[in-house]
């Protein structure tokens, strides 16, 4: 809110905000990097793509809990949120601890379920934390929006640093206990700063805006895509309901289209889509980024990760003036282009030296540093009546759309990119025509969409088993060279970006230039844009 003595944001409030997304990125990292572990890996019996999927549930959950408190939030409170999340979040440690206790006493099935579990319990806290902290920011700097965004996400790779580099520097010596546990310490505080703070009012409601309007600027077709993503999920982790969970998710989007009589307004529809390939080139690829390099690099590749989040949080810290710069679209534009060229390099790179590697980091970190919080400037501006719902909602389909897609997509290819690797090798008994023999993989789908082969250990094995130490040593090589140039082929989701940001740039070009909306008694009118076009986008 804003301090009574001199009508200024208050500081407090801000920083408590930024240490609590700075606890969610504690909670990112320390569970991927769990799960890049090959011990752990091997301990619970995962493949690729069943990796893939344990590292995705704490992140689908996250689009419910933030979709979910961004339509009662004006209800239950901003506080009542902080504490809930906090809450989540320090229960995914207790159950992370207990999940690995029971693994190593060999109790495989009943550890890795509550690790399991445990990611989605800190998926719900991690989403209410950004159900809470987008509109606090947003309606405390209404004039800098996009700025002020940009800062507080800037806690998001602060938090990936610094638990980075805690839980590289404490080694194979540190049990992963201990490792999961860090996360108490930036909740217990947050919840502190903010326990006895008063949060503001958030900007739909000051300004006299229906909570049906608000639900009109998302819209059928965005209840439509949350219900899509959410249904496949669904109809993996309960199996036999399929008709239940479809029924259900028909009658949200039913009575969404009676209640709102909308589909919702057309940007935010454009700018939902953009956000599945957006969450997956930036989530998707720093929670695999670690585990796709290991094989390829002689250090721990969670440096690169630690790498990339410091140039992220440096360049966010210093949005207002970039910002003002490029304005937020070609802001993204260039980003999009830097993406592409860093995932690129990256899958080229991979055996050059670590010199090379971090030249390539680091236009990989350059192209993903805007997108997140720009996107969510990019939607306050243009979508205002829809409050905390469509700023959070992008976010919640992002997060969403990177769990249940971009996490096993990313497994699965990797999966498929280490046949064709193994392919290359002529190796006789692996190979024949080019292609690995049949009964050396095995098919494998999730959500029944996508499909993907793995090879078969013991086959490989058994097949290899009167082979020279050099032949060997030349299939495990192309194993191992197989993870980076995964990276080549998700080139596409930040290409698919790309094309759709230079649209959104011609068109409003074609209308004179973007322009942020404010609102004014519940109507919308656009802000002055002073003297030209990069005035209107320091928010």
């Amino acid at each position: 809110m804003t301090d009574s003595a001199d009508n200024k944001p208050s500081q407090l409030l801000f920083w408590g905000c930024f240490i609590a997304l700075i606890t969610t990125s504690f909670g990112f990292i320390t569970r991927m990097f769990l799960f890049d572990d090959p011990e752990i890996v091997k301990l619970l019996n995962l493949d690729p793509a069943e990796v893939g999927k344990a590292k995705g549930i704490q992140i689908w959950p996250f689009a419910i809990s933030i979709i979910l408190f961004s339509l009662i939030i004006d209800k239950v409170g901003y506080k009542f949120s902080m504490i809930f999340a906090a809450a989540c979040q320090i229960i995914w440690a207790i159950m992370g601890i207990a999940g690995l206790a029971m693994a190593y006493d060999g109790n495989i099935d009943g550890g890795y379920k509550m690790l399991y579990w445990g990611g989605l319990i800190l998926a719900l806290g991690n989403g209410t934390v950004e159900a809470f902290i987008n509109p606090v920011v947003a309606t405390m700097f209404t004039k800098d929006k996009t700025k002020w965004l940009n800062i507080l996400h800037a806690g998001w790779p602060g938090g990936l640093v610094i638990a980075g580099i805690i839980v590289i520097v404490m080694g194979d010596e540190t049990s992963w206990q201990v490792k999961l546990g860090i996360i108490i310490v930036p909740a217990a505080i947050y919840l502190l700063m903010l326990i006895k703070e008063n949060f503001p009012v958030q900007e739909r409601v000051a300004s006299g805006v229906s909570y049906k309007d608000m639900l009109s600027e998302f819209g059928v077709f965005g209840a439509l895509v949350v219900s899509v993503l959410i249904y496949l999920q669904l109809d993996t982790e309960f199996p036999g309901q399929e008709t239940l969970f479809l029924v259900l998710c028909i009658g949200f989007v039913a009575f969404f289209g009676v209640y709102t009589q909308s589909l919702g307004r057309g940007l935010m529809g454009i700018l939902i889509l953009i956000m599945m390939p957006l969450a997956t080139t930036e989530i998707g690829t720093d929670g695999w980024i670690s585990g796709i390099m290991a094989g390829a690099v002689t250090f721990d590749a969670g440096w690169i990760l630690v790498y990339t989040s410091v140039i992220m949080m440096g360049l966010r810290f210093l949005a207002g003036p970039i910002v003002h710069a490029l304005n937020p679209l070609p802001l993204l534009i260039l980003s999009s282009v830097l993406a592409i060229a860093g995932l690129w390099a990256l899958a080229a790179t991979a055996t050059a030296g670590a010199t090379m590697i971090f030249v390539a980091a680091t236009l990989y970190a350059l192209g993903k540093t805007f997108f997140w919080p720009t996107m969510l400037g990019i939607v306050s501006e243009q979508t205002p009546k829809g409050g905390a719902l469509t700023l959070n909602a992008v976010s919640g389909i992002g997060m969403l759309a990177v769990g249940v897609l971009g996490f096993p997509f990313i497994g699965a290819i990797q999966a498929n990119k280490e046949i064709s690797e193994v392919a290359k090798t002529a190796v006789p008994a692996l190979v024949e025509n080019g292609q690995v023999v049949s009964d050396a993989k095995e098919g494998k789908d999730i959500y029944k969409i996508i499909n993907y082969e793995v090879l078969s250990e013991n086959a490989v094995t058994e097949k290899l088993a009167d082979a020279d130490q050099d032949t060997k040593d030349k299939v495990a090589t192309a194993r191992k060279d197989s993870g980076p140039k995964a990276l080549a082929t998700m080139t596409v989701f930040p290409l698919s970006m790309l094309i759709a940001y230079i649209a959104i740039y011609m068109y409003f070009r074609n209308r004179g230039g973007y322009k942020p909306i404010e609102l004014d008694g519940g109507n919308e009118s656009p802000a002055p844009s002073g003297d030209d076009e990069s005035s209107s986008s320091d928010d």
